[in-house]
Order: C-alpha cells, then structure tokens, then sequence
C-alpha cells in the first residue's frame, strides 16, 4: 500500500476509533485527540487534573479502543521499584525466576506519579526512555507499542513529590482536565448511574498502531515549517535575543530541543488525521499548548501576577 493510501485508511479508522471511544466517554474531544496524537507520535502524557473527571476510564477505553494491553499503577509513597518493575524469586527447584510487574503492559496509568518518591519515580523514567527495564543486572525489553500516561492532581501538594523538570520533559504532552460543561454532565450522570453497559470494540491492534508510527515519522516537512517550530522554542529561553519582553519578563527557563523535536511529531500526527500529506504552521500551533506548557518554568512574579503558560505560549505564535 502506498503512503497516501495508507494516510486515507488511517483518516477512516482515526474517524471510526473517535466513535468508539465517544460511547463511553463524552465531551473531553480536546483531550482525547491530544492523547491519541501522542500514541500515533510514539510519546507519553500527563494528565493534569482533579479526582473524578474518569481519567482512569478514559485511558482504560482507549486501550481497548486500541487493541491493548492495559495495566493501571496506583502512585503511594511506599511503593518501591520492585512493585512496578518486578523482581525475582526462588521458585520450588531454588532457582530465580523472574515475575514481571505491571509494567509490562502496552499502555500504563501511573495514576497520581507525584505521590510516590523520586526512586520510583525513576524506575518508570528508565522505561519510559529506554522501552526497557533492568532488574538485578538483567535486561528485558517491553512490548511495543508502549505508551505511559501519568495522572497528577493540581490541587494538593502536601505529601507529593513533584516531577523534576527533567522527567517532565519527557512526557510529550501536558493535557489539562476540565471540569465537564452542564450538558455533558447531565449526560454523564444519565450514562453512569443505569445498568446499560457499552462495549468498546477493538479496532487496532499492536502492530496496525507500530506501522502508523511509522508512517507517521515518513511524512515530509518543509523546511520553514520545521524553522517556525524551532524558533518558536527558541523564543521561550528568556536569555535568547529572540525572546519576547513578556518571557524575559516571566519565565525563568525556557524549553529545550526535546520540545522542537515533539512539536515537528506532533505536527505530522495532527495534519495526518486532518488528512493532510504534510504538516503546516496551523498544525504546529495547534499541539503548542499541550507540548510546551510543561517545559517552560514560570518565575514568582508570573505567578503574582497570574500569567498564565496558555497566555505566553500564545504570544509566541
């Protein structure tokens, strides 16, 4: 099949998936897509928001909508790398065996990542990287596609051990929950609270999801718009001569290149399911929220005075 072949299946099947993932969860179309282009890029999100919004079903639905496999991690301060990881045993015959831990899924929920201590939160990094993981001195490579979405809550920060900026920059996305409009929530309540359960049909499976990647990554771009990206996070670092007043007003770091390399990704994701052969600016500036919100650093008076990431990242553009 050839490419442009390949781009107007993927429209198609992309349409189908949205439907289906649209009989369990309603509303949310902003975030749902976000999560989805970062699956087709190859790269994690964070999802930023109070309890009781269903982030854990939504994960739960696309991973059936996708035909994968799905393990959810409850984030505790006791919980040590072992219990994420796995580790050895001694089986009857005293041998070691190895028992693997729930990381070894196709997609993780590390639901609220902030509530267990940096050594854990390590563990995951590792995997998160390097698609595999090291338990004592052996190497075990996880299936492909693989694919962690880490929960945070934004309202408490007593007890929680915050993502250092490093570890942030690996998420590609930073998708922010809102709270449900009226309508929708009258619809979620009439949903939620009857004895009707949908079925969520698996339209994808493992390997579908790998060749899209990999299509995804063939699509061309054209140079200027791979220079937009580039000067767009290079106008976030306060100390660069193309830096706004606003950012050299408000922000202490700016993103690095891992946040131009994610936009251009996310970019070819987006003008794909919009059956695009080729990303634009418009594309660019339509994944910037979700990829640069978490890689610039506000300073205290951006806080004081209630800048918001959204409002620099929209005068970058």
């Amino acid at each position: 099949m050839s490419d442009v072949a390949a781009v107007e299946q993927f429209v198609k099947k992309y349409k189908d998936l949205k439907q289906e993932i649209a009989k369990v969860i309603i509303g949310q179309d902003e975030v749902v897509n976000q999560i989805l282009i970062s699956v087709f890029s190859g790269g994690h999100s964070l999802l930023i928001g109070v309890p009781g919004l269903a982030k854990t079903l939504m994960v739960n639905t696309i991973a059936q909508a996708l035909g994968l496999d799905f393990k959810r991690i409850q984030f505790t301060p006791d919980l040590m790398p072992s219990d994420i990881l796995g580790s050895e045993i001694l089986d009857e015959k005293r041998n070691f065996k190895f028992i693997k831990g729930p990381i070894f899924a196709n997609i993780i929920l590390a639901d609220e990542i902030n509530r267990t201590p940096p050594k854990t939160q390590a563990a995951l990094l590792e995997a998160m990287q390097e698609r595999s993981v090291t338990v004592a001195g052996h190497h075990y490579k996880l299936n492909l596609p693989y694919f962690v979405l880490a929960t945070q809550n934004p309202i408490e920060q007593e007890g929680t051990y915050p993502l250092p900026e490093a570890q942030l920059d690996r998420f590609m996305f930073a998708i922010n929950l809102e709270y449900p409009s009226f309508e929708e929530e009258v619809q979620v309540v009439k949903a939620t609270t009857t004895d009707v359960k949908s079925t969520v049909n698996a339209l994808f499976n493992a390997q579908e999801i790998i060749d899209f990647q990999q299509l995804i990554r063939r699509i061309p771009v054209a140079d200027n718009v791979i220079e937009y990206a580039v000067k767009m996070v290079g106008k976030t670092r306060p100390n660069s001569d193309a830096a706004a007043d606003l950012v050299k007003n408000y922000i202490d770091w700016g993103a690095g290149p891992r946040a131009s390399q994610n936009l251009i990704l996310a970019a070819k994701t987006h003008a794909v399911i919009h059956g695009k052969l080729s990303p634009d600016i418009e594309n660019i500036q339509a994944v910037a929220n979700g990829i640069l919100r978490h890689r610039i650093i506000k300073n205290y008076k951006a806080e004081a005075e209630g800048i918001t990431e959204e409002q620099i990242i929209q005068s970058l553009f």
